[in-house]
C-alpha cells in the first residue's frame, strides 16, 4: 500500500514516488480531433491506494486553458452548459473523467449505473460542485438523466467520499489534478461489500478521459466544439460502455502499488 497523499493540486517531491506511473495521450482513443503534439495536450499520471482510499494524480500539459486563457464561451448544443444541475454539461471545459466498474457485469454493453458498482464522474479545471463557477474540482457525471445517480454523486462530493483538486500550473501551460476515492461507498464489489486491501489483489474496470476545450474555431465540426477528448480505453462512441474499459489491479495489503493493465478491445 502507498503513503496517503494530500489532495491539494500540488505534486510535492516524493509524494507519488510509491505510485504506479502512466502517460498519454497521443496513443489514446480520440473521440474528436486527434492529438499530434505533446505541447498541445499530454499527461503524466500516477495511481496508488492506502487502507481506505484510491488515489490518482495527473500533471496535464495544455497549451490553451479554457476560461483562463479564453472567455467562457458556450456550446451551441447547450447555452446552459455551466448550470450546476442535470441541465448543464459538467464535462464542458478542460477536464478529467474517471469511470470505474467495481465488478458489475464487466462484459456488459451498458454505461455506468451511477452508484458504487459503476460510475462516471468529472473533475473540471474551472467549475465544481463545492466551489461553483471559477473554482476547479468535482462535479456530478453521467448518467445525468438518472436522478438517483445525480443524487448519489452529489452526496459523495458533499460528504467527502470523493475529493479532488485542480490547479493551473504556474507556467499557465497546463494543470495538476489530484483525486481521492474512498473504497466505501465508491468501490462496491458485491451488494453491500466494498473493496478492502485486506481482501487481497482485485481487478476493477477503469477508463479515463481527458477533455480539452480551446477556442471555438479549433473545435469546428466536433460536438460542443471540443478540440480534443482522449480516452485511455475503448472505441469512439462506445468508450463509456463497461465492456470498453481497461483494468486497474488493486494490490491489497501487499507493498506493491496498483497497476494499470493495457486496455482491452471492446467486444
Amino acid at each position: 500500500m502507498g503513503r496517503t497523499p494530500q489532495i491539494d493540486g500540488t505534486l510535492k517531491h516524493g509524494e507519488w514516488s510509491d505510485a504506479t506511473p502512466f502517460h498519454g495521450v497521443q496513443s489514446w482513443v480520440a473521440e474528436f480531433s486527434p492529438v499530434h503534439r505533446d505541447r498541445d495536450l499530454a499527461l503524466r499520471g500516477w495511481v496508488k491506494h492506502d487502507a481506505t482510499t484510491l488515489y490518482f494524480a495527473f500533471e496535464i500539459t495544455d497549451d490553451v486553458l479554457y476560461g483562463i486563457d479564453t472567455e467562457r464561451w458556450l456550446p451551441l448544443e447547450n447555452p446552459r452548459a455551466h448550470a450546476l444541475s442535470p441541465e448543464g454539461f459538467p464535462w464542458f471545459g478542460d477536464e478529467m473523467e474517471l469511470l470505474l466498474n467495481a465488478g458489475h457485469r464487466p462484459d456488459a454493453d451498458i454505461d455506468p449505473t451511477g452508484d458504487g458498482r459503476s460510475w462516471q464522474m468529472v473533475c473540471n479545471l474551472t467549475k465544481s460542485r463545492l466551489g461553483g463557477i471559477g473554482t476547479g474540482g468535482l462535479l456530478e457525471g453521467e448518467p445525468r438523466t438518472s436522478s438517483a445517480a445525480w443524487n448519489t454523486y452529489r452526496h459523495w462530493i458533499e460528504s467527502g467520499a470523493q475529493t479532488a483538486c485542480a490547479r493551473a500550473l504556474p507556467s499557465g501551460k497546463g494543470y495538476v489534478l489530484e483525486w481521492a476515492i474512498r473504497f466505501n461507498p465508491c468501490v462496491e464489489r458485491a451488494p453491500g461489500r466494498f473493496y478492502s486491501p485486506a481482501d487481497g489483489p482485485a481487478e476493477v474496470g477503469l477508463n479515463i478521459a481527458l477533455g480539452d476545450l480551446d477556442r471555438p474555431e479549433q473545435g469546428t465540426g466536433n460536438f460542443g466544439r471540443f478540440h480534443h477528448e482522449q480516452w485511455w480505453a475503448g472505441a469512439p462512441h462506445t468508450r463509456t460502455h463497461l465492456n470498453n474499459f481497461g483494468f486497474l489491479r488493486l494490490m491489497g495489503s501487499q507493498s506493491a502499488p496498483p497497476s494499470t493493465n493495457p486496455p482491452r478491445r471492446p467486444h
